[in-house]
């Protein structure tokens, strides 16, 4: 069972893997489109002030339902499991309202004639996070039995048909401002929930669904129901929501921090925070693509495959053993990812940024934030494994310490980035980051140590890479640099492909010795 759970899961990280990629590749062009037709302000006010609003409401009244109803196995009471969910809307709206009104009245409002339409926006992005609540029932439930086409097929069509909304709206009405980004906004949502709703009502009750053994038969059954002589949620996931919420809260601040810090404290204005945004969405291509869906569905083998709050001794050992070499193999190969990134991502940062957003981007601060940002996307890439592990470990009293923990390092981040942010700019930000995600990385590996050191597992040898591959890493890192110097970014475009030609010769160097040397890390990728 815990094998198919793997394969599973693993198409699901894959399938996921992909639907970020096409994500990231149509915002990636998108905004690359958008830069030509507005400006730099308009894009900092939606890419960083509405999105953080929808955000944080999305997260706040979600996130915690989603851990809980996730954990453990796919039987349970799903009567109470959706009548949990559906607190979801309610929260939803409370958040909207509470958010929305200090977005519109707290924070410092944009000049009119650069940004219009701020208060319509505020709305759209606030009435956009609700509708998306309505779905989360249904998401839950395909996430919990694994409908990867589902997923697949509702998020490709609302990003894609919000795509084409802006597209045409840029054009035609360049002038209605944040009206094209609130109707795409709310595109976006609707389709998305009616993806999922009609998958549902066609499903439920079909022949695929009886063979499937579906818990939930009827499309009523997936609305709030009172059951005679029980209680109207299951309060063990109740309680288990609730410790989640406090760490979920705590979490957005961390994840959201550098936005949180210039929402609410002023330090760039909207152009500087446009080309932040611009450069934080290029920097984090892969870490959306990649290491999220990784972290996502993993979290969900971990969860079904051992018991919550159990010590390893206490679990089935096939299990354990199982558990422990993916784990191992996981962190070898998000490590891998982000050590080509870090070394690669130095030396071609200003080309990319060049190519990409013209002068505007390549200039000024936008290199140095990319070079940072591939030094992070390292961190994160440990960090999401880890953490992935550790919270499907957890059990209430474990989670609820580790509440006290990130309390206290949302404080000293936030203290950190706005130091940082007066001393080196938009780039302390990063490096802000990087201090927190360091912590947090610290705080799981000595969870995961703890956990199998009565075991003869030891999945943290995946963070050591072969002293072969290190370098060849080293090498290539030098060999680049010294490349970028002479042939890049102002030389004419022979001397750039010159510093192309010799990227694609390192990395395949780093490559061939990646598949020499790491054989048990391939095999693996090859066969889930």
């Amino acid at each position: 069972a815990a094998q198919d759970v793997l394969g599973q899961t693993a198409r699901l990280a894959s399938s996921s893997a992909l639907l970020q990629v096409l994500f990231r590749v149509l915002t990636f062009g998108l905004n690359a489109f958008t830069l030509r037709y507005l400006s730099r302000e308009l894009i900092g006010v939606v890419n960083v002030r509405l999105t953080l609003l929808y955000s944080t409401v999305v997260f706040l009244a979600r996130e915690a339902f989603r851990r809980a109803c996730l954990s453990g196995s796919a039987k349970r009471n799903w009567t109470k499991t959706i009548n949990l969910l559906w607190l979801t809307v309610p929260l939803g709206v409370f958040w909207s309202l509470i958010l929305g009104l200090v977005w519109l009245h707290l924070l410092e409002v944009p000049d009119p004639s650069v940004v219009p339409h701020y208060q319509a926006g505020v709305v759209a992005f606030g009435l956009s996070a609700i509708i998306e609540l309505l779905g989360e029932p249904l998401w839950v439930l395909a996430q919990a039995h694994l409908f990867v086409r589902l997923k697949v097929i509702a998020e490709s069509l609302s990003v894609v048909s919000k795509c084409i909304l802006t597209v045409t709206l840029v054009i035609l009405y360049p002038q209605w401002g944040l009206y094209i980004f609130s109707l795409a906004q709310l595109l976006y949502v609707s389709v998305l929930v009616m993806c999922y709703g009609i998958y549902f009502v066609m499903f439920l009750g079909s022949p695929e669904a009886t063979k499937k053994s579906f818990p939930v038969s009827r499309v009523k059954a997936l609305l709030p129901s009172f059951v005679e002589d029980e209680t109207f949620v299951n309060w063990k996931e109740a309680r288990l929501t609730w410790s989640f919420f406090k760490q979920s809260f705590l979490k957005q601040i961390l994840t959201e921090g550098e936005r949180y810090v210039m929402t609410f404290l002023n330090v760039l204005n909207f152009g500087d925070q446009g080309v932040y945004d611009i450069v934080n969405n290029l920097g984090s291509l892969v870490a959306r693509f990649i290491f999220l869906p990784i972290e996502e569905s993993f979290y969900v083998f971990f969860a079904k495959v051992l018991e919550r709050g159990k010590t390893v001794k206490d679990q089935k050992q096939d299990d354990v053993a199982m558990a422990a070499n993916v784990l191992e193999l996981l962190l070898k190969l998000v490590l891998l990812i982000g050590l080509t990134i870090t070394v690669f991502g130095y030396a071609y940062s200003q080309l990319a940024l060049d190519i990409y957003g013209g002068s505007m981007l390549s200039s000024g601060t936008g290199p140095d934030l990319l070079r940072c940002y591939s030094l992070y996307v390292l961190f994160l890439a440990v960090n999401g494994v880890t953490e992935c592990f550790t919270f499907a470990l957890m059990c209430k009293e474990e989670v609820d310490r580790y509440n006290f923990v990130m309390l206290a390092l949302s404080f000293i981040f936030l203290c950190i980035s706005y130091f940082l942010t007066h001393w080196y700019g938009s780039v302390g930000f990063i490096l802000a980051n990087c201090f927190n995600m360091g912590i947090r990385i610290a705080h799981s590996t000595h969870y995961i140590h703890h956990y199998f050191r009565e075991s003869s597992h030891r999945p943290l040898s995946g963070l050591l890479p072969s002293p072969a591959l290190l370098l060849v890493y080293t090498l290539s890192a030098g060999v680049t640099a010294f490349s970028e110097v002479w042939f890049c970014c102002d030389k004419g475009w022979m001397a750039r492909l010159i510093h192309i030609g010799t990227g694609a010769l390192c990395l395949a160097g780093t490559l061939v010795t990646m598949f020499c040397t790491e054989t048990k890390l391939i095999h693996f990728v090859r066969s889930q």
